[in-house]
């Protein structure tokens, strides 16, 4: 019997997460059946939608949800061979019992000087966020100009560098010194910390006088508010997520922009990479070959052991991390 530890939401978060929200089980895990396999987590990935699906998705006792690079240790699928790593969505688990239904196989030329942690970024879901944002959503085209919040984060890292990629001017923020410094290596055009400037306003408008063409939104609330009045006309606004919100005990109100958005005709829509699942194979092989060819760079924020899972994902929310959070275990 193998014994598996795994982290229970016990009541639902009101405003920022606690410690006592989580509690560590152990459970044995019962013998393989005809078709199962067993996993073991090497990876754990903590992301800001955790925070906000946890409200929708789960009830008080559920496993937290979340995505794993794992190993098939024990295999009864053939499809699963014994020694070969999937990504799954086991939540924040030790070991998992699966039928094989929604694992993913790391794609087989893996490069193995490659760490297996990407597949849970760059390589993985915060880099396809990013992908089908620039490409399917906003429809970026070579010479727009790009503001993207977030900027140091798995997925506004990401946004940024494919922009470049396709020829673009981008203005990225973030919430320290360190993590403008860190967009500014990776080629942003302009980066300004929105935690120190004096007037946001002024911040958008001296990193981009003619305003944007795009604006690729992490954030939402008042960051948004004022980032709408520096679009130009046409403008095409993602909505990838609203970190700012997510710890509201109380929900924000307005102001609602409407008025901007029909003087200037702005395009914005809301949007999950899965829509684009049947593309995913394609676009990893993709995100791979800028990676390894120096075009896409990475920075990674590890915290070690299984145990501190709840540490690592209050971390990521205080904006702790530069680049994707991880739990090695």
């Amino acid at each position: 019997m193998v014994r598996a530890q795994a982290w229970i939401l016990t009541k639902h978060f009101h405003g920022f997460p606690q410690d006592s929200d989580f509690e560590l089980k152990v459970e044995e895990l019962p013998e393989l059946k005809h078709g199962e396999v067993l996993l073991e987590a090497v990876f754990l990935s903590v992301d800001p939608y955790m925070r906000a699906y946890s409200t929708w998705r789960m009830k008080q006792g559920d496993v937290m949800i979340g995505t794993q690079v794992a190993k098939v240790i024990q295999s009864n699928n053939p499809s699963f061979t014994v020694g070969t790593h999937v990504v799954a969505r086991c939540g924040w688990r030790t070991h998992t019992v699966s039928d094989g239904t929604d694992l993913v196989p790391v794609m087989a030329e893996w490069p193995q000087d490659v760490l297996l942690s990407q597949a849970l970024g760059a390589i993985g879901m915060p880099g396809l966020t990013a992908l089908y944002g620039i490409e399917e959503v906003l429809g970026l085209q070579e010479g727009d100009t790009l503001l993207v919040n977030a900027a140091a984060g798995a997925v506004g890292s990401v946004v940024g560098q494919i922009a470049k990629i396709k020829g673009c001017k981008v203005v990225g923020s973030a919430g320290s010194d360190a993590k403008v410094a860190f967009v500014k290596e990776l080629g942003f055009d302009e980066a300004f910390n929105y935690k120190t400037v004096g007037s946001l306003e002024e911040a958008l408008r001296k990193a981009s006088p003619d305003g944007y063409d795009c604006y690729f939104d992490n954030v939402g609330g008042p960051f948004t508010t004022a980032a709408l009045q520096q679009m130009k006309n046409f403008g095409r606004v993602a909505v990838c997520g609203s970190i700012s919100i997510y710890n509201d005990s109380t929900p924000q109100t307005g102001p609602y922009p409407y008025l901007t958005m029909i003087q200037k005709q702005i395009k914005m829509e809301g949007f999950l990479q899965g829509r684009w699942q049947h593309k995913h194979p394609e676009s990893l092989k993709r995100l791979m070959t800028w990676f390894k060819e120096g075009k896409l760079r990475t920075r990674e924020h590890f915290t070690k052991g299984f145990e501190n899972m709840p540490a690592a994902f209050m971390g990521m929310l205080r904006g702790e991390n530069i680049g994707k959070a991880v739990v090695a275990v």
